[in-house]
């Protein structure tokens, strides 16, 4: 089993907290056919600290734009939308899952083949980001009886 490799770049020093208390469990990202433009990278964000924190932004060198989205219904229909951020509130876990929030890259410059693994940037709201290398994973396509959302739960302590 390969190490996952977080970092946390600071611009200030108070800032260490919420990068420390923001932990990345299972991340992993789409793998798609050759010709496929876009993928997508899913986690568990765990707030282990006492202050709320957001995802702002994302980036990946495997792709030319790396959006923040989510899927929810219209009329019926399940559509996927652009969110500013991706809150994660203190003491909480937020599932980016598929069909769900969720990290879009868009216009892949190379193919995401299952076993590889692929850089991506998390930018936090307090100025700081998570570099994660992440695995990329065969990912079953949701059976439409599923209901995938962004869900959250409190830490009992």
């Amino acid at each position: 089993m390969k190490k996952l490799l977080i970092a946390c770049s600071l611009f200030t020093s108070a800032s260490l907290f919420a990068c420390e208390d923001l932990h990345i469990v299972d991340p992993y990202a789409r793998a798609m056919p050759p010709g496929q433009p876009n993928s997508a990278a899913f986690m568990t964000l765990s707030n282990h600290g006492k202050t709320d924190v957001a995802i702002v932004s994302a980036q990946s060198s495997v792709a030319k734009v790396t959006e923040l989205h989510t899927h929810t219904e219209v009329d019926g229909v399940m559509q996927m939308r652009q969110v500013s951020q991706i809150e994660v509130p203190a003491e909480t876990d937020i599932h980016l899952e598929p069909g769900g929030l969720h990290v879009m890259l868009i216009g892949l410059n190379t193919t995401l083949t299952e076993g590889e693994e692929i850089d991506l940037t998390l930018n936090l709201s307090d100025g700081t980001e998570k570099q994660l290398s992440i695995p990329v994973r065969q990912v079953m396509p949701m059976r439409s009886t599923e209901h995938a959302h962004g869900h959250s739960h409190k830490h009992s302590h």
